[in-house]
């Protein structure tokens, strides 16, 4: 009892005189012992690392999951469950809903055919963004949050401890200073050896963990690499998708204008007056810069398009082939002619040439 009481007075009189030495050298009434240039360029280092390794951190789980409620819900799952619970994406849920509502409107109909191919796109997109975000937190997340949760918190506690080995150092030279008595004064050299040897020591463990700081930067640059490899391959496949799903619907939709031409389609009569007929250079945003009943005009293929039945064209990215419009033909096709062979091609893939 008597021991751990002493102990208890040593450790308040020690805190005491941290207290104080830290008090004065704010005040400019102490001397403050400096570490050298590179230490504190290692400093700067490790802290500049751990403050933009959160900020990273958080705005890719913002990416992956923006919903606040759902990044709390989750958080508290895996605290006490370990595991989150499997969630729905919004895309898998979009993809439900026009399923849903495909068949209602009926499967037979353009509407409710339309919708049931979109929906099922989307759901397939939602599969491959829970993919995309299991494979980030996997191979991203996790090593920045370890890292953060590990060596960055073991070099701040040992900086910590560094720092109250400085103000016990300064404040043993402080007394060594105020010595008058030869006694005392060998005393207080004695603490100050003391005191700069548990200060080095404790200087150059931390040292050594900051240089770590290197390593760190290796490992995480591997991680970035995975992460972007792992977006690509998203982006690419949603890419793959929505060119499928945009070919079905605009197959489905020349089926349907083709059904409609029973009815005399006197549009293009209207519009013909209305329309220009000087040269125009025709860009994604403006599908209707050709009038019907136009001549045939260069124009250079923007991207590879695979036809999707006998009536269409295929067409190579970059090359030149001769399309016209044809009366009561719909405004994002065009027809197309290139060696000898003769079919549509949609609007969105072609840029006119003067």
């Amino acid at each position: 009892m008597e021991a751990t009481v002493r102990k208890l007075a040593t450790d308040a009189g020690t805190l005491w005189s941290r207290a104080v030495q830290f008090t004065e050298e704010k005040l400019g009434q102490a001397e403050r012992t400096e570490l050298d240039v590179h230490f504190e360029n290692l400093v700067a280092r490790a802290e500049a690392t751990r403050i933009y390794t959160e900020r990273i951190l958080k705005q890719t789980e913002y990416l992956l999951q923006p919903n606040p409620n759902a990044r709390i819900e989750d958080y508290f799952f895996e605290k006490i469950e370990g595991k989150a619970p499997p969630r729905m994406t919004n895309l898998e849920c979009l993809g439900h809903d026009m399923v849903q509502a495909g068949r209602e409107f009926g499967p037979g109909t353009p509407y409710g055919s339309a919708l049931i191919s979109a929906g099922e796109i989307e759901k397939a997109m939602g599969a491959i963004e829970r993919e995309f975000v299991q494979n980030t937190a996997h191979a991203f997340l996790v090593p920045l949050g370890n890292f953060l949760n590990g060596d960055c918190k073991t070099i701040a506690k040992e900086r910590k401890l560094l720092e109250s080995k400085r103000l016990d150092l300064d404040t043993c030279k402080s007394r060594l200073r105020k010595a008058h008595v030869a006694e005392i004064r060998t005393m207080a050299e004695l603490d100050v050896h003391k005191a700069e040897t548990e200060f080095e020591r404790q200087a150059e463990i931390t040292r050594l963990l900051m240089e770590g700081i290197s390593s760190t930067h290796v490992n995480h640059h591997r991680c970035l690499k995975d992460f972007v490899d792992s977006q690509t391959t998203y982006f690419a496949k949603c890419y793959q998708h929505m060119l499928q799903l945009q070919k079905e619907l605009g197959s489905s939709s020349t089926s349907q204008a083709t059904k409609d031409t029973t009815m005399p389609d006197l549009s293009h009569l209207a519009l013909s007056s209305a329309m220009p007929t000087g040269p125009a250079v025709l860009g994604l945003d403006s599908p209707m810069s050709v009038s019907p009943g136009t001549c045939a005009r260069r124009a250079r293929v923007l991207y590879d398009y695979d036809a999707a039945d006998v009536s269409e064209l295929s067409l190579l990215a970059d090359e030149v082939i001769m399309v016209y419009s044809l009366p009561g033909m719909d405004y994002d096709w065009l027809m197309a002619e290139k060696a000898g062979q003769r079919g549509k091609v949609p609007v969105t893939y072609l840029e006119l040439l003067n």
